[in-house]
């Protein structure tokens, strides 16, 4: 896919991750929408980027998403990307001090890493099997974000581990369903990365995580994501799996 032809809806747009991959579409010619439950962030960043826009959203409401994605469709001219940063990923032991987790706080971590994932994509999905194909029979690309919590989980990430295991384990099963579409479907694991949420810890905090990973032995910047996020979008094989980006970083326990 050719960046200056990319119609996307990018989930999370308001910060981190998601910002960093609407702003390198937008660089290189493309369109992109925004997709955030922060409204006033939200608009706020789309005003700074200058051509995208931004539909609030929550991705745990099923007819919400369908009319942000049909919203965004007709506002950019087409939609062939959805690229999905949406996600929380708070904390929690399965029994703790203070007692057993609550299911609830299970349930919503599930509700929005990885059903909302499939809400939106499934929704940008319609809309892209109308679209007429291009020269390879191509008529989108789906990302999901995972994290490597999915494979080496610590600690308190239960919970967190099981919605982004859940990402990676759809991720082949789904291509091999929408490759009859020409759609094609990837995820991204991301190790530890400069989002908002770690870089509100304090900096020792943040030194200490950095020291973590093999090399380089920093934080990743979310444009190193977002760089991902267009080389799987500008290369047609990348299909069915997914990438690592974490500095070869393997999570200890606690």
């Amino acid at each position: 896919m050719k960046l200056s032809e990319t119609r996307a809806v990018v989930t999370g747009g308001a910060s981190g991750l998601g910002l960093a991959v609407a702003t390198r579409i937008l660089r290189a010619g493309g369109k992109a929408t925004l997709l955030d439950v922060n409204e006033a962030q939200g608009s706020a960043a789309a005003a700074a980027l200058g051509q995208a826009t931004f539909i609030a959203v929550d991705v745990t409401d099923e007819i919400a998403v369908n009319s942000a994605i049909e919203r965004a469709r007709a506002q950019m001219g087409g939609l062939n990307t959805a690229v999905n940063c949406a996600g929380i990923g708070t904390p929690a032991r399965l029994v703790g001090k203070q007692g057993a987790m609550p299911g609830a706080v299970f349930r919503r971590m599930i509700e929005i890493n990885l059903v909302g994932t499939v809400l939106v994509t499934k929704a940008a999905v319609l809309a892209m099997q109308q679209n007429a194909p291009n020269t390879e029979g191509e008529r989108g690309v789906i990302v999901m974000t995972a994290s490597v919590a999915a494979f080496d989980g610590q600690i308190g990430q239960v919970a967190y581990s099981a919605s982004k295991g859940g990402i990676v384990a759809m991720t082949l099963p789904m291509a091999r369903e929408l490759a009859s579409s020409g759609i094609r479907v990837m995820t991204v694991a991301p190790g530890l990365f400069a989002t908002p949420l770690l870089k509100a810890l304090p900096q020792e905090a943040q030194d200490s995580l950095a020291k973590q990973t093999p090399f380089p032995a920093r934080l990743g910047e979310p444009d190193e994501f977002a760089h991902m996020v267009v080389h799987i979008l500008e290369n047609s094989m990348l299909n069915g799996e997914t990438i690592r980006l974490d500095g070869a970083i393997r999570m200890q326990p606690r």
